[in-house]
């Protein structure tokens, strides 16, 4: 194996029960809606290098309404959301803003945002002694899909989720981790 395996401590799970929780209770009457989705986690992309992460995450989040006081940058939607690896890897959550642009049939939904991770503070490849930890406890989080209406209330969006600290909160490594996966979006 190339890499260290980290368990998942107690503390995390706790951390991230929480975090569902404040989901579940964050769906106040400016909620628009929630999403749900299943994602590969630690996808190999040209933004990212290996971290000897891998498998399935799991995604919830809930966006609110646009805020009119933005719209001098199009009024962008704000997001919470966690994910959560079901194999013990790297968990995350997160807010941000998002922009929907209708395109005819067919969206697309950049964002933008901070999330918190439990991932490693240090992590070494035994191998290649090159740091994959992630760098900051705090990271970026751009992400974009392409959507579509199902029904009046549901939407089906392929997307592109990327943390990384961006070389700006430690810039000697930036490996990050992309996930890629489908979710649904149930208009509230």
């Amino acid at each position: 194996m190339l890499y260290e395996i980290y368990p998942v401590k107690a503390c995390s799970m706790r951390f991230y029960a929480s975090v569902f929780g404040a989901l579940v209770f964050a769906v106040p009457a400016q909620a628009e809606e929630v999403y749900g989705g299943v994602y590969a986690h630690a996808v190999d992309t040209p933004f990212t290098f290996d971290t000897g992460e891998g498998g399935v995450s799991v995604q919830a989040g809930v966006r609110f309404e646009p805020v009119e006081a933005l719209s001098i940058i199009g009024s962008p939607q704000p997001y919470i959301f966690a994910s959560a690896n079901l194999d013990g890897d790297t968990n995350f959550a997160g807010a941000g803003l998002s922009w929907k642009v209708d395109l005819g049939p067919v969206y697309i939904r950049p964002g933008v945002g901070l999330v918190i991770h439990d991932a490693p503070s240090v992590r070494v490849d035994p191998v290649t002694r090159i740091r994959t930890d992630l760098g900051s406890r705090v990271l970026f989080e751009p992400e974009i899909a392409i959507g579509a209406r199902v029904s009046q209330r549901v939407s089906v969006e392929a997307s592109w989720v990327h943390i990384s600290n961006a070389q700006i909160f430690d810039s000697d490594q930036n490996p990050g981790i992309d996930t890629i996966g489908v979710r649904v979006n149930l208009a509230l």
